[in-house]
């Protein structure tokens, strides 16, 4: 990153504005793997940004695949993830994490249910108002998407990392980090359109859905902000079934 020009971020701006920056210059191939990232206070200095703006945006880039954040903090460039090329291509990602058959699809599925119904009861007794302004920010990004008929599926990944490091547990959240990516990419398999376009019943079948989905992450979102852990809970559960049925129907 040295020497590569940024934009300094307006102070109103949030977090995504810096991932975006950084995300195009990887894309872009100016950060390329193996590239070591300037320290926070750093980029922090270069953005014009708090820490916490820019160690909120470097989660973000490690959801999607994009760098390794080692302990003591050190961020290292992995590969170019989900977006613009193929996962298969980026380290840590096999053609099996995008291509998961039925039977590795259900072993997933079960895994994530376990795991986000306790971050969903976690998140709602211990979140606090930066972690509640993390899923609010989410939520309006896949609101926006439902509003245009675009995939939410980087905001869903965010909102649910979100609730995860709402939790305050550190091991859970890096569990919830190891799994997240490859059964995201899965289900975005599952949801892209043929070549030659969506019928208008297919079009209406996914949007259908996608208000569903909203409407799914802002009862959970109410609830964790209610400090309401059963409330929370049930949602969570409510959530992963529909996901599930969508998933393996057919």
């Amino acid at each position: 990153m040295n020497g590569t020009p940024v934009t300094p971020v307006p102070r109103r701006s949030h977090y995504e504005e810096v991932t975006e920056q950084l995300k195009a210059q990887i894309l872009q191939g100016r950060l390329e793997a193996g590239d070591r990232l300037p320290s926070t206070k750093e980029m922090s200095e270069r953005f014009g940004v708090s820490r916490s703006v820019t160690r909120e945006a470097l989660s973000a880039l490690k959801a999607m695949g994009l760098i390794e954040i080692r302990q003591g903090g050190a961020c290292r460039v992995i590969g170019r993830g989900e977006t613009g090329a193929s996962a298969a291509s980026a380290p840590g990602h096999s053609p099996a994490a995008l291509t998961l058959d039925r039977t590795a699809l259900a072993h997933m599925l079960e895994a994530r249910s376990m795991l986000e119904v306790s971050n969903a009861a976690l998140a709602a007794a211990k979140r606090t108002d930066a972690d509640l302004e993390r899923l609010r920010e989410a939520l309006a990004d896949m609101e926006r998407a439902a509003a245009c008929g675009a995939e939410a599926d980087e905001a869903d990944l965010r909102f649910h990392t979100a609730l995860a490091r709402a939790g305050q547990n550190p091991v859970l959240l890096h569990v919830f980090e190891s799994i997240a990516v490859p059964l995201h990419a899965a289900i975005a398999g599952t949801r892209r359109e043929p070549a030659a376009g969506p019928s208008v019943q297919e079009r209406s079948s996914s949007e259908g859905i996608s208000r569903q989905l909203l409407e799914e992450h802002a009862a959970i979102y109410a609830a964790v902000a209610a400090h309401d852990q059963d409330r929370a809970v049930q949602g969570m559960r409510l959530h992963l079934e529909h996901m599930e049925a969508f998933l393996t129907d057919g």
